[in-house]
């Protein structure tokens, strides 16, 4: 599993890689986490809003901070 955040790196882009990481580890799943910071690399992700998380390369949450659960129900754990 591929997991991205999408931001340019302001707080709420840190929160979220932190939510993640909480989820991979509470979860142990087998999964890459990568943060995309390049704006431009945004429009080909198909990101507008961030911070976003995607699961291999699909959008499951755009513009805040999603919480750890909320991260488990998108994933259906």
């Amino acid at each position: 599993m591929k997991i991205q955040i999408a931001g340019p790196g302001c707080a709420r882009c840190q929160a979220t890689e932190k939510v993640v990481s909480q989820l991979v580890h509470e979860l142990n799943l087998q999964a890459e986490i990568e943060h995309a910071y390049d704006i431009r690399q945004f429009s080909h992700l198909g990101v507008r809003l961030t911070p976003a998380v995607l699961v291999d390369g699909k959008i499951i949450f755009s513009g805040r901070v999603p919480t750890v659960d909320e991260l488990k129900q998108a994933l259906g754990r």
